[in-house]
């Protein structure tokens, strides 16, 4: 289990968690990309051991996501479904990024041509992470 610790830029809000094998992820999809400027990359943690400190604004970007950021320097803190409100955490938050290898990005499809992440990772197209996510027939919608 690594323990992990980090901070917005202004040091406003801090936020810790728990990881049990930490890894980070990447998503291209377009409000990651606005909201970012780049992909949002987060760090898989233990949903139940996520602590925030601080203030939080919270701006619901769909019917099923929000995202959260510090109000006073604007870091990016996490993304959360609303349907189990577990928060991936911004990478960037942590030193090294918890020292985490990235093994996954989401809409590799929609990545810009200016950058790519380099290693060998799992891709997920925009039509894989749909289908990923998407709810099962029968479940609530």
């Amino acid at each position: 289990m690594v323990h992990l610790e980090g901070r917005c830029l202004c040091g406003a809000v801090t936020v810790s968690a728990d990881a049990q094998k930490p890894m980070l992820r990447a998503c291209h999809c377009d409000m990651c990309r606005r909201q970012n400027s780049s992909a949002f990359v987060s760090i898989a943690t233990n949903p139940q051991s996520v602590e925030i400190d601080g203030p939080v604004k919270v701006y619901r970007s769909s019917e099923w996501a929000e995202r959260g950021f510090c109000p006073e320097c604007g870091s990016t803190l996490y993304y959360a479904a609303l349907h189990d409100g577990v928060k991936q955490l911004a990478a960037g938050l942590f030193d090294n990024a918890g020292g985490a290898p990235l093994k996954l990005e989401f809409f590799v499809d929609r990545c810009p041509q200016g950058y790519a992440f380099a290693g060998d990772h799992k891709r997920l197209t925009t039509a894989d992470t749909i289908a990923l996510f998407a709810p099962k027939e029968g479940e609530d919608q």
